[in-house]
């Protein structure tokens, strides 16, 4: 078997403490860290992502141009939701301990806790995984030609689109308004099949997320 990697080298890594390597923190709650080449050098073709969410919270809609993702779930619940290129419908799938969901390449998706303390890993075929995040496609690209492409008045896109932050990640926002209050994680039916439209969220003490 031929590869690239000097295994004889003494730089080679064959090990690392993902928990010491955060991607993207919204709170002690929910986050995501993350292993590829840059952190462990002799990965060939493989990365991942330890994510743990709190229910109600999303991984925002996004898609990996140079990866299939497989996600598995170690606890609580976690709804993966994917669009068919090919049936141009959306595909619902709820994941629990030892279940995965298998997202091809290029596939636009997005996935979102169901349960407190949900806790998943997803899995990627590529060194290190490329993704075009929603909230970037929607702030970056210019509103004149969203606008002009899609007959839309330019200032009530403009106005629509500014509570969005670039590189949301893991939705809603921590200042978001409509997550305050008695349903705090309340998520109306038609935004995603599995959500129950009438819960609160659950308290809990935080994860152990290392900060240093």
């Amino acid at each position: 078997m031929e590869s690239s990697i000097d295994y004889n080298s003494p730089s080679a890594q064959f090990t690392f403490n993902v928990n010491k390597n955060p991607f993207f923190t919204k709170d002690n709650f929910n986050f995501m860290n993350i292993l590829g080449v840059g952190q462990l050098n002799t990965l060939n073709n493989l990365s991942l992502i330890d994510i743990f969410l709190s229910r109600g919270n999303n991984i925002e809609p996004h898609y990996h141009p140079n990866a299939s993702e497989l996600v598995y779930c170690f606890s609580g619940s976690m709804a993966v939701s994917m669009l068919n290129p090919f049936t141009k419908e959306y595909q619902h799938y709820t994941i629990t301990p030892g279940q995965v969901a298998n997202i091809p390449q290029g596939w636009w998706h997005y996935q979102m806790a169901t349960e407190d303390r949900t806790h998943a890993l997803a899995i990627f075929n590529a060194s290190t995984p490329e993704v075009i995040l929603g909230s970037d496609i929607i702030k970056l690209t210019p509103s004149n030609i969203m606008a002009h492409t899609y007959c839309m008045d330019e200032n009530q896109w403009e106005q629509a689109i500014a509570p969005v932050t670039p590189s949301t990640y893991i939705g809603p926002p921590k200042n978001c308004p409509k997550i305050t209050g008695e349903n705090t994680g309340c998520y109306p039916n038609y935004m995603h099949p599995y959500c129950s439209q009438e819960y609160s969220l659950q308290q809990y003490m935080p994860y152990n997320h290392p900060t240093s």
